[in-house]
């Protein structure tokens, strides 16, 4: 691996990191939507509710579970699991090569938070 790989993860890395920022930008500008850390990353609330963040380089939502499980199915991402071995049906980690629209996602969670459901 090495020296290639270290460059390529840290490049990927602050790629999504520059995604992300456009998100919490788009988002910030709504009533109700606030900014906050979750698993020590940064994140997006909805009336004290998160419903999206960056955490390990990937963009994590809180969506239906039907919706989560498409997302899995399609290779879009991948049940998230915030590192205690147990996965979350409502929660997606989204894959940083996927070609989801980050912002498109982020406004689906944040609806879905909103909505208490």
């Amino acid at each position: 691996m090495g020296r290639a790989t270290d460059k390529k993860e840290a490049k990927d890395s602050i790629a999504a990191e520059q995604r992300f920022e456009s998100v919490m930008e788009a988002h910030l500008k709504d009533k109700g939507v606030t900014q906050s850390r979750m698993f020590g990353s940064t994140g997006l609330k909805i009336n004290g509710k998160v419903f999206a963040m960056l955490y390990k380089g990937r963009l994590v939502l809180k969506l239906p579970k039907e919706r989560v499980e498409t997302l899995v199915e399609s290779g879009q991402g991948n049940y998230f699991d915030p590192g205690h071995g147990r996965v979350s049906k409502g929660w997606v980690s989204v894959k940083p090569e996927a070609k989801a629209n980050w912002l498109g996602l982020a406004k689906e969670a944040k609806d879905f938070v909103a909505s208490g459901l």
